[in-house]
């Protein structure tokens, strides 16, 4: 989810200044396209809109990886104190 998010991101990133660099009031041609200033405004709403969402993906996968992070430490702190807890027996096995 989070490299979905900073790939979402980065796209969102070279639109928006695709269209911030070639805005001139008029006629606008964003990477080849030509469109009204509103169809322009119109794909600057849906990368705002793709921003939030990709902020949103960014955050989600941060929380899951720092979730799995402190899991993985608890487990193995658990492991740690079990053999802590039991001691080698350094003795030979007992003959009758």
């Amino acid at each position: 989810m989070l490299a979905l998010g900073f790939l979402l991101l980065a796209a969102v990133a070279v639109a928006t200044v695709g269209g911030v660099l070639v805005s001139d009031g008029k006629d606008v041609a964003l990477y080849g396209i030509d469109m009204s200033p509103m169809a322009l405004f119109v794909v600057g709403l849906a990368c705002g809109v793709l921003a939030l969402v990709s902020f949103r993906l960014i955050l989600l996968g941060t929380k899951r990886e720092v979730r799995v992070r402190r899991e993985h430490r608890q487990v193995a702190q658990q492991e740690r104190r079990q053999q802590e807890a039991v001691p080698p027996s350094n003795e030979p096995p007992a003959q009758s």
